[in-house]
């Protein structure tokens, strides 16, 4: 090492004598380079350090790799392995952000099916005073229907009303006409008859006289309001009529009860589009 510089150094001293300069400047211009000459030794043994620690790791790394392989782990399989988990780990990101996704729909129809039950009740609550005049309130086909028994509306065989039936509709109108939320909504007037068969006569059949019974209720509720003749006052736009004769009994027409029940007008309450689910599993 010594004997690697010593020629520079020979070299350095002749060039300044042979400049003239002082022994001053001779010893600073010495210890410049000596200092030069420590920072660069220094740095050559740090980069040998550096080499001999990398390639002591490199080592390690090759003897591990052989124990490794010696117990039967497979390298080039681990790594794909590695990257397959990599791929797992996307994945199960992914799902996790599905399922959130999920949890966030679920509690939005949630909220929907709250909102819809809290209406249904408010409506049920209201028609309650429909009840109390001896009218049913029921949930048939997944709908809210008024049952207005049909001997009361109606004599046998008959589409003229009673003027007992017309002080029923008196009161479902005015339950309705007074409500701004009912009022709002929109309903189906349906006939019904028993099972006995209607032959000849100007309706035909029970088919006939469903659908004319339901017209005059129909009538009757949307007419103007009048002290003389009555009249439910109710909007035309909210109403129309159905005759379903003796096709949807509520219960068996095998007895003269059964076939009184059946004899019906129905006020059917037609769902919003946003309430088109199981309203007995609001009950």
């Amino acid at each position: 090492m010594l004997l690697r510089h010593a020629f520079p150094l020979t070299l350095l001293c002749f060039a300044l004598v042979a400049c003239g300069h002082s022994e001053e400047e001779w010893q600073a211009e010495l210890g410049k380079y000596n200092q030069l000459l420590a920072m660069h030794t220094r740095s050559v043994q740090e980069a040998d350090a550096r080499n001999a620690e990398l390639e002591r790791a490199r080592s390690q790394v090759e003897q591990l790799k052989s124990e490794l392989e010696k117990m039967g782990v497979n390298m080039e399989s681990l790594n794909e392995q590695l990257q397959q988990t990599g791929t797992q780990k996307e994945q199960l990101s992914k799902n996790v952000q599905d399922m959130q996704r999920a949890l966030d729909e679920y509690k939005a129809r949630a909220a929907q099916l709250e909102r819809i039950k809290q209406r249904f009740e408010a409506l049920r609550d209201k028609l309650k005073k429909l009840t109390e005049l001896g009218l049913k309130v029921e949930i048939r086909r997944n709908r809210m229907v008024i049952r207005l028994p049909g001997d009361v509306l109606f004599a046998s065989g008959q589409d003229k009303l009673r003027p007992e039936g017309q002080k029923v509709l008196d009161a479902v109108a005015e339950v309705i006409r007074k409500d701004s939320q009912l009022s709002a909504r929109y309903f189906q007037v349906a006939g019904h008859t028993d099972d006995k068969p209607l032959a000849g006569g100007r309706f035909g059949d029970n088919w006939g006289l469903s659908v004319m019974r339901a017209r005059e209720v129909l009538v009757y509720l949307i007419s103007p309001i009048d002290p003389k003749k009555g009249g439910g006052g109710l909007s035309p736009t909210k109403l129309h009529a159905a005759g379903y004769g003796e096709t949807d009994p509520v219960v068996k027409n095998d007895t003269d009860e059964g076939r009184q029940q059946n004899r019906r007008v129905e006020l059917v309450l037609m769902p919003d589009v946003e309430e088109m689910l199981d309203l007995r599993s609001l009950l």
